[in-house]
């Protein structure tokens, strides 16, 4: 890594400063108040710091997992002359990039940063100070202070058994070791050790002769404690008091499709650190617990574990809402969603009529009110019936008592009851897996007999009023692809799940966090008489893609973000496999679908890579360097920021059409029966490519000794741009496939069509032949038209016809999509007004077709995508917004 390359305006690459090598945040206690009038989150962040010796953290890379000579860290700064900041004998931290006194980069970065930070005496520390950096951008920091844990009754009671412990350990002293009791304390005390955090977040700050200094700049809060000189001795709590900015980059502040406003975590390229402080690189995996305050009317929504009752202030309409987690995560992964949404409700499935529930209201539109602990109607069942909505208040999810981990048995969508639509596929085997967890002591649902046989999980969805009709499609799908996902990968991570219908802004059709899924309005049906059907594999394939990544993006993930094929191709290979198991398809009509669609997705590919930049193609960018970082532990994710990559689908597709490829060299069932085994092993941890091919090879030892090799896959697949050869050939062999060969018989009727209908004039009215159109699914429907937009010219009747014949506007959205696209080459403007609801309201994939509006050169295609443009600008995603303001530059 370059010296100063996190401080060079030019680059394209995210910096991850946070020194993780030397102290580590443990667990987080977030206080936050939602300021809708100003468009602004204040409050404070309590971090729990754990010190990290070298000699830890070079076990730690020896043992870990991905552990490697390629996945170890490395000490970047050894040797060199550097003024970075130092402890002991330890060399320059990440050479002199984390160094604070006035380089000549850092003199222009504080003259670009008029809202750089610092408290006044902050030149007066000593570079001799250990500094904790964090990741932080876009917040406005107006204290930091060390807290006097000694102050707080709950943990007196504690410091006497901590001074036995450690005799001769002085007082200052005492405070550390007991917070490092309380960090080391087992998981089957969460609940107390919870508890406890948050009377240590509460303590008044410490007086102290030696203050707590810090100072803000473009990407990172630094923090020294004068006389301090190594992360042994740096304060083990510290209180961060802030306020993000309207214009931060971590979270939207927008308006909801019912114009009622909100804000949420976009899953914006630098993640978290805009909203509070935090140890953004993956390895700093934490625990956290939130209190959120909003107005009354909202609901707040979290990727939390559990949502207590929340608490109402009749004087300041303000309602107070508390989250937590107990699986140690990314910060990266924390999510809050705050607005006016309302609960899809649905009806009691008629085979449980009789039973414990009294089923008189049955009928009558839920509003969910309950009081913590009890339980509504609308709780008790898993959705499969007509939508009714109510705004949310007070509905917990009651997943646990006492220290006992999360169950599903007391929450609002029992999985004791059968769904008619679910499969009825035995999972009983399941149970008996043995596992034996590798990961760090936290409660863990896969070693926990209830969660071993739970198909099932409670769900609720949710999202503005308007959309509730609409939105009963998703309660609908959801036992099915639970209870398939659960087949394919055994035990379901997280003890529940949300699912939200996020503003028409969002930038991507879904986005997976712990416990809750952002899902696009785009994947539900248009609301038309019969779209119904034709958005059900848009939306059921999206739910089981954004389902898969509880596996791969979450309880697994990737140590070096740069490798996200791990988590977008894994979940788009399983998607399919998940799909077909929801859909209860026989195994050769799952294989036509999943061949179907691998021919599309080759298309987009081959397209994507047709007009992107190399540099962009590569799954592996670090190559042999991926996972390392520098001594301090801080990194840089390549090519973060460039705005390019938010629409590039490369790590997706390449990486599903690798995992295709291996599963057509050991057998796809053996395929997913090695995932499943990969998920017990390495549940709970981070990992590189190496770690699941070089298990994949342990596995499979045929495939090396017939030629499949680490390097080769590397070579292949992993560090190069382009196409491998298997691809080409693959494809030629899914274009010959049945359901294919009935797209282009199709294609042939419509071409004929139209050249039977071109150069012929109007005065005479022709009697049209009559034409049999095939029936068609909607993936077939997407290669149909994607087959006819290669054609050059289409009459005007026959692109009519077209429409007509396949209500092509009461479609899924893929399908309209590319209506839009032959609407728009042909000029069709009797089909402009398609043009235009799918870019004010499919905002998550409308974004090419403006450039495809403007290229054209007509002035009426540029004036509707100006007009568009005009419509949605205040709620557009930021990155689109980029992406519009570079295309009109370049136009």
């Amino acid at each position: 890594m370059e010296p100063d390359g996190d401080l060079n305006p030019d680059t394209d690459d995210l910096p991850l400063r946070a020194n993780t090598n030397h102290i580590l945040v443990r667990h987080y206690v977030l206080d936050m108040t939602v300021h809708f009038d100003r468009k602004v989150i204040s409050g404070s962040v309590v971090v729990f710091l754990d010190p990290c010796s070298r000699e830890a953290t070079k076990a730690e890379d020896d043992t870990g997992p991905g552990s490697s000579e390629e996945s170890r860290s490395t000490d970047a700064g050894e040797g060199q002359e550097s003024e970075g900041c130092r402890f002991g004998d330890v060399d320059a931290v990440e050479d002199g990039r984390e160094g604070l006194t006035e380089t000549k980069m850092e003199k222009k970065l504080v003259a670009e940063d008029e809202n750089a930070q610092s408290t006044h005496s902050w030149e007066t520390t000593s570079d001799g100070d250990f500094t904790l950096i964090l990741d932080c951008c876009d917040l406005d920091v107006s204290k930091v202070e060390e807290l006097d844990i000694s102050a707080v009754s709950a943990v007196s009671n504690f410091l006497p058994e901590v001074r036995s412990e450690g005799s001769g350990v002085s007082f200052p002293n005492l405070q550390s070791a007991f917070l490092q009791n309380l960090i080391s304390m087992p998981s089957s005390r969460w609940r107390e050790k919870h508890q406890l955090f948050l009377s240590c977040s509460n303590a008044p700050a410490a007086r102290d002769d030696s203050p707590v200094h810090f100072y803000r700049d473009q990407w990172s809060l630094q923090v020294r404690k004068t006389g301090v000189a190594s992360p042994l001795e740096f304060p083990r709590a510290l209180r961060i008091c802030y306020e993000t900015r309207p214009t931060g980059g971590s979270v939207r502040w927008t308006k909801d499709q019912d114009n009622r406003v909100c804000v949420y975590t976009a899953g914006s390229p630098i993640n978290n650190r805009a909203l509070f402080p935090c140890q953004e690189p993956p390895v700093a995996m934490s625990t956290w617990q939130a209190t959120v305050r909003a107005p009354t009317e909202c609901v707040v929504l979290m990727s939390g574990e559990e949502q207590t009752a929340p608490i109402e202030d009749g004087d300041t309409n303000v309602s107070t809402w508390n989250y937590y987690v107990t699986m140690p995560m990314p910060a990266s992964t924390f999510t809050l969603a705050v607005g006016h949404w309302c609960q899809v409700a649905a009806e009691v499935p008629p085979s449980l009529e009789s039973g414990v529930i009294d089923r008189t209201d049955c009928g009558k539109t839920v509003k969910v009110l309950a009081r913590h602990g009890d339980w509504t109607e609308a709780e008790l069942v898993s959705g499969l019936g007509k939508s009714t909505s109510g705004v949310v208040k007070g509905s917990p999810v009651h997943t646990g008592r006492g220290d006992q981990p999360a169950r599903a048995d007391s929450a609002f969508c029992s999985s004791s009851h059968e769904d008619e639509g679910v499969s009825k596929t035995d999972y009983s085997s399941m149970a008996d897996d043995g596992i034996s967890c590798s990961h760090g002591d936290f409660p863990c649902r896969f070693t926990e007999q209830s969660a071993r046989s739970q198909r099932l999980l409670p769900h609720r969805v949710f999202g503005p009023e308007c959309l509730m009709h609409n939105a009963q499609m998703v309660l609908n799908l959801l036992p099915q692809c639970l209870a398939a996902a659960y087949a394919v990968l055994g035990v379901h991570p997280f003890p529940r799940l949300d699912v939200l219908i996020v503003p028409a802004g969002f930038s991507s059709l879904g986005m997976a966090s712990p416990h809750i899924i952002f899902l696009s309005q785009s994947v539900l049906g248009t609301g038309s008489s019969g779209s119904g059907a034709n958005s059900l594999s848009l939306c059921g394939s999206r739910i089981c893609h954004e389902i898969a990544h509880s596996w791969f993006g979450l309880v697994i993930g990737a140590r070096d973000w740069t490798e996200e094929w791990i988590s977008e191709g894994f979940a788009t290979y399983l998607e399919d496999i998940i799909w077909a198991h929801a859909q209860q398809l026989s195994i050769q009509e799952a294989a036509e679908q999943s061949d179907l669609k691998a021919l599309l997705r080759w298309r987009r590919l081959s397209d994507e890579l047709q007009n992107s930049e190399e540099a962009l193609q590569i799954l592996r960018p670090n190559t042999e360097n991926t996972g390392q970082v520098s001594e301090s532990g801080a990194s840089m994710v390549k090519h973060a920021l460039n705005p390019d990559k938010a629409f590039m689908q490369v790590h997706y597709l390449k990486g599903y059409f690798l995992l295709r490829f291996l599963a057509s060299r050991v057998g796809e069932q053996q395929f997913v029966d090695f995932f499943r085994s990969f998920v017990k092993k390495y549940h709970g941890q981070l990992i590189l490519s190496q770690d699941f091919l070089r298990m994949l090879l342990i596995t499979f030892p045929d495939m090396e000794r017939k030629g499949l090799t680490l390097t080769a896959v590397y070579a292949d697949w992993l560090d190069r741009p382009g196409i491998p050869k298997w691809l080409y050939e693959r494809s030629a062999v899914w274009s010959q496939t049945r359901l294919v060969e009935e797209v282009k018989a199709e294609v042939v009727k419509w071409i004929l069509l139209s050249q039977s209908r071109q150069g012929k004039g109007r005065k005479r009215k022709r009697i049209e032949p009559k034409v049999n159109y095939k029936e068609v699914t909607s993936e077939q429907l997407v290669m149909l038209l994607e087959l006819l937009l290669e054609e050059e010219k289409l009459s005007a009747a026959t692109v009519r016809t077209l429409q007509k014949t396949y209500k092509l506007q009461t479609q899924d959205a893929e399908v309209r999509h590319r209506w839009c696209e032959l609407v728009v080459k042909h000029v069709h403007a009797q089909a402009y007004r398609d043009v235009e609801h799918f870019l004010v309201h499919d905002q998550a994939m409308g974004v090419y077709l403006y450039g495809e509006l403007m290229v054209q050169e007509d002035r009426e295609q540029q004036a509707l995508a100006r007009r568009c443009l005009s419509l949605v600008q205040d709620e557009m995603d930021n990155q689109h917004a980029e992406w519009w303001r570079r295309w009109s530059y370049d136009i």
